[in-house]
Order: C-alpha cells, then sequence, then structure tokens
C-alpha cells in the first residue's frame, strides 16, 4: 500500500493504493492529488502518503466502502447498510448506493423503516422512500411505537400523515404526533406547537368523534398541539354534517380508519 486512513474514534489503520481509490472514485482521486500538509511546494504535484484522519466515519463503514471500490460489490449488514448509503453518497459512488437500497428494501424491518425512509428522503432515493412508505402503510400500528418514528423529521412526518393507506385509527395518529412533538420539542428545545406545526396540518380532526373531540381538546389544553382553528373546523363540520371549509383531504377515512357514524356526512358527494 501507498496511502493510509485512520478512521473513527478508535483510530483504526486502514491501508490502500493510491492509483485503485483514485481511479475508482472523484472524491478520493482529489483528495490524493492535493499537496502534502506542510509541503513548501503548494504546487507540487507528489501525491500524499497520509494518514488521512477520517474520525466521524466507523471504520466498519469505511472497509465497506473500499471493499467496494476493489471488487465492485459489498458485504452489508443491517447495523451499517444506511451508513454505507451515506458515504455512498457522499463519495458520489452511484453503484454502490444501488447496492445499499437493494440490500435495505430487502432487510426492512418495524425498527429499521423510519430511519430509512428518513435517509430516502434526505439523499432523493425515490424509490426507497415509495419502499419505505408502503411498508408503513402495513403496519402503521407498529411503526408509530418505535423510536424511529419519534426521531423523523416534521417534514418527513408530514409525508407519512398525507398517507390515505396507514392502518391506523386517527385518534391514535393523533396521540403517536403529540409523543412525537414532546421528543422533538425537547430535542430542538422549541415550543410544541412549532415543532409540531407541519405534521398536525395533516392530521384528519373532522374524523374524530364529538367525544373524542372533547378529550382532545383537554389534552390540548395542556400542550396548545393543534391550532384552535383546526379543532373548530372539525366541530364546525360535525354541526353542518359536512366538511365545509375543511380540505377534503382532512374528511377521508384511512385504510385504518374506524367507522363512526358521522363519516357518512363527510364523503365527498353527500347530500
Amino acid at each position: 500500500s501507498d496511502v493510509m486512513f485512520v478512521v473513527g474514534q478508535e483510530q483504526q489503520k486502514v491501508f490502500a493504493h493510491r492509483c485503485v481509490l483514485a481511479c475508482r472514485c472523484q472524491v478520493f482521486r482529489g483528495m490524493l492529488s492535493q499537496a502534502p500538509v506542510g509541503s513548501q511546494d503548494s504546487s507540487s504535484s507528489i501525491p500524499p502518503q497520509g494518514p488521512f484522519i477520517l474520525g466521524n466515519v466507523q471504520p466498519e463503514v469505511f472497509l465497506a466502502v473500499i471493499e467496494f471500490l476493489y471488487t465492485n460489490s459489498v458485504t452489508l449488514n443491517s447495523h451499517i447498510a444506511l451508513e454505507v448509503l451515506t458515504s455512498s453518497v457522499e463519495y458520489g459512488l452511484q453503484d454502490l448506493c444501488k447496492l445499499c437500497v437493494k440490500f435495505i428494501k430487502d432487510t426492512l424491518s418495524v425498527e429499521q423503516v423510519c430511519e430509512a425512509l428518513q435517509a430516502a428522503v434526505t439523499y432523493g432515493q425515490v424509490d426507497l422512500q415509495q419502499h419505505c412508505l408502503a411498508f408503513i402503510e402495513g403496519c402503521t400500528a407498529a411503526v408509530v411505537r418505535t423510536q424511529g418514528f419519534r426521531e423523523l423529521s416534521d417534514v418527513v412526518l408530514a409525508r407519512v400523515l398525507r398517507s390515505d393507506r396507514l392502518a391506523a385509527d386517527e385518534l391514535d395518529l393523533v396521540q403517536a404526533v403529540r409523543e412525537w412533538a414532546h421528543v422533538s420539542s425537547a430535542v430542538l428545545e422549541r415550543p410544541v406547537p412549532e415543532v409540531a406545526a407541519l405534521p398536525v396540518r395533516e392530521l384528519r380532526l373532522p374524523l374524530l368523534a364529538p367525544s373524542e373531540l372533547v378529550t382532545l381538546e383537554s389534552y390540548n389544553q395542556q400542550d396548545l398541539l393543534i391550532p384552535v382553528e383546526s379543532i373548530a373546523a372539525a366541530w364546525r363540520a360535525h354541526a353542518l354534517r359536512k366538511g365545509s371549509g375543511v380540505p377534503s383531504r382532512l374528511c377521508r377515512p384511512r385504510r385504518g380508519t374506524r367507522p363512526r357514524d358521522h363519516h357518512r356526512h363527510l364523503e365527498p358527494h353527500a347530500k
């Protein structure tokens, strides 16, 4: 080998060959063509020998990238797949990215699906996004209880809540969003109404029965999760026996919505 990396908090040494890395990856090519640190001649064409310090990546993840560069294949497991996907994007390795996406789709689990969806949105992997959303739609009740669900960004959570095929009742989704909002509020050190503004717009409050809205209002006095205007619109839908003034999507039952008597009045063509 003629180049060395010191990787992760473990400071594991990884040895490689400049010619392979530079040939296979433009990012490494740029890194290895720079003048050595401390060189008197900034125009020197002598590639640095290293060591290159990569403290923010796990050795196992970096070794997976190196394995791909040498063999055009990669050995993955569920503990590193998402981080290797991140590295594949950072290093501009599209083929490695495809291998990671395939592995993630093939091994998706309830515990990891939200983290995978977040990564898919972050890195613009549309196919993986659709696959993760379909998975969540199939086992929504289990997914909303996971730590990964509580760590979703507001944008991604709102995207999940736009689905008509979630297999959970609206009352359960409201509670899941409330728990998510309290976690996000603590982490971001921002008020609950502020962190939850985007996802709350996707809650379908007109689907709830009057008694459920009363309970919701009681809880809402404690954290102001839901704007008063949204609750008022739900009450108005009950009073007028139609979804007047409420976006039609918020009156549409989801796949897991428990039937309530007033739902027939919310149908778009109901008289």
